[in-house]
């Protein structure tokens, strides 16, 4: 089995793990130009971004070549997945990948400018995440085929949401004078969009991860609006494999 996943803050690696030792990380698939991948299971593992499939992710779906008879997704959501699985469904069908399992788990949700992370953080327990996951992957290994489908109504809330989100979104950001130019931000962007010149300049390739206002060592970065000046990062994966997986 092999597993292709996207992650900013640690989640959705912690979710690909799961599956075992076989997961690649697709910023890193993206720049070394690996899309062709053969295994009797592959899996793609991703965060909801703006209710749809993130750019990045769908950007390698674009050149991908899945050879399986079981092609399997999960997303993680913080409270709303939107209509992910239409989205994914309408990339796979354009570039002939036939998904066999598509299923969604609520986690922390790290988007800052929408949700109190103090508060996301605190009630977790709430949302089963480890029961929640290790059904998931039991029934991935069985080999059972589920597509957990959205409504047209959600579609529509994705388009509007996409609207909204495609705006430039490097100006959102600002730095204070905490930064100590240490680059953890530069590194941990999946696209390479930041660069260090004694402070962190943001390019126009911005992702919207917000790995590095979440994994800013000094949280001299901030962003326009945010709920809280709490930082998350998944306690079960640490900053180096982040770092390692977007190289």
């Amino acid at each position: 089995m092999k597993v292709l996943y996207f992650t900013a803050t640690g989640n959705n690696l912690y979710v690909a793990k799961q599956f075992g030792e076989e997961y690649y990380s697709i910023p890193k698939l993206l720049k070394e130009g690996q899309f062709d991948f053969e295994d009797e299971k592959i899996g793609i593992i991703f965060p909801v971004y703006s209710f749809g499939v993130p750019k990045i992710v769908e950007e390698f779906l674009n050149k991908a070549v899945l050879n399986s008879s079981y092609v399997f997704a999960i997303a993680s959501y913080g409270s709303f997945s939107g209509a992910t699985t239409r989205h994914l469904l309408k990339i796979g069908k354009r570039n002939g990948i036939e998904f066999s399992y598509i299923n969604e788990i609520c986690m922390v949700n790290n988007y800052i400018p929408d949700y109190d992370m103090d508060k996301q953080v605190k009630e977790q327990h709430k949302k089963n995440i480890d029961g929640n996951l290790k059904r998931i992957v039991e029934e991935v290994k069985e080999g059972k085929k589920y597509i957990n489908k959205h409504s047209i109504v959600r579609e529509l809330a994705r388009l509007l949401a996409k609207k909204v989100h495609d705006k430039p979104f490097e100006k959102n950001f600002t730095v204070d004078s905490n930064c100590n130019s240490c680059g953890t931000c530069e590194k941990v962007c999946p696209v390479e969009n930041i660069k260090v010149d004694k402070i962190p300049l943001f390019m126009s390739n911005c992702q919207q991860c917000l790995a590095c206002v979440h994994h800013c060592p000094k949280r001299a970065i901030s962003i326009r609006n945010e709920k809280s000046k709490a930082r998350f990062i998944n306690q079960n994966v640490s900053l180096k494999e982040i770092i390692d997986g977007n190289k």
